[in-house]
C-alpha cells in the first residue's frame, strides 16, 4: 500500500489553521443575520483561500460564505461522503466512499457508514473520530492525519492509505466505470491519487475546523 511521509506544517500554514479554527467557533456562536453582515468584508480573504488548503478526495472543494465551515466538498460524479444523507452539517467531509453497488454481506465488515456512537469515547481532536475505514482500524499518524490500516483480505480503497478498506467480493461490476478494479497491495495507487493522500496525510486544515465547530455547543451552554 502507498506509504505516507509526514512533515511538520510551515509556521505560516498553522497561523493560518488556528485563525481559521478561531472563526469557525466565532460564526457558531453568532446569529446568522449578524455573522454575514459583520464578518463578510473581514472573511472574504479566507473563503478565497480556504480550498488552497483543503483537500476533497474524489471531490471538489467549493468556497462556501453562507457555511460555517466556509467551504463544502462537491464530489465528483459516482462519489459521496461518509455521512448519512440528510446530514448537512457534514459535507466538509472528503469524497470517498464510491457510488456503485456494494455487497457487504459476503464479509463480516458493516457498512462504511460513520459510526459516531462507536468513536464517542475518542476525543474530538482525534482524526479517527471522523475517519471512516470500512474494513479497516483508523490509526492515527500525526494530530491531523490517520491512515486506514486494512484487515487480512481487504484493501485501501484504489490503494490509497487515507480511503477506506474494502474488500474484492463487495465490489459490484458497476463500479469499474469509476476505475475501482481489482486491488492488491503491490499494485501501485491511480493516477493523482498518490499526491493527494500525501496531501491529506499532511494535515490539512480539516480536523482543526471540525474541532472547534464541535466545541461549539459546549461553549454556547
Amino acid at each position: 500500500s502507498l506509504s505516507l511521509s509526514l512533515s511538520p506544517l510551515p509556521v505560516l500554514d498553522m497561523v493560518w489553521v488556528y485563525t481559521i479554527a478561531f472563526l469557525a467557533t466565532f460564526l457558531v456562536l453568532q446569529p446568522r443575520t449578524s455573522t454575514s453582515n459583520i464578518l463578510s468584508p473581514f472573511l472574504s480573504p479566507f473563503v478565497d483561500d480556504v480550498c488552497k488548503k483543503v483537500e476533497c478526495g474524489r471531490g471538489t472543494c467549493k468556497p462556501s460564505p453562507n457555511s460555517t465551515f466556509l467551504f463544502e466538498c462537491q464530489c465528483d460524479p459516482g462519489w459521496k461522503q461518509a455521512r448519512p444523507d440528510h446530514d448537512d452539517g457534514l459535507k466538509f467531509l472528503p469524497c470517498v466512499i464510491p457510488n456503485c453497488t456494494l455487497d457487504y454481506s459476503c464479509t463480516e465488515a458493516a457498512p462504511p457508514v460513520q459510526d459516531k456512537e462507536s468513536q464517542a469515547h475518542e476525543s474530538i481532536f482525534d482524526p479517527c473520530r471522523w475517519a471512516d475505514c470500512g474494513g479497516g482500524t483508523c490509526n492515527k499518524t500525526s494530530l491531523f492525519t490517520h491512515r486506514c490500516e486494512c484487515r487480512e483480505g481487504y484493501n485501501n480503497l484504489l490503494n490509497v492509505t487515507a480511503f477506506p478498506c474494502f474488500n474484492e467480493c463487495m465490489l459490484g461490476m458497476d463500479c469499474s466505470s469509476l476505475g475501482i478494479t481489482v486491488m492488491n497491495k503491490s499494485t501501485s495507487s491511480s493516477p493523482g491519487l498518490a499526491d493527494k493522500a500525501s496531501s491529506i496525510s499532511r494535515g490539512n486544515i480539516n480536523w482543526l475546523i471540525i474541532a472547534a465547530l464541535s466545541l461549539a455547543p459546549v461553549l454556547w451552554r
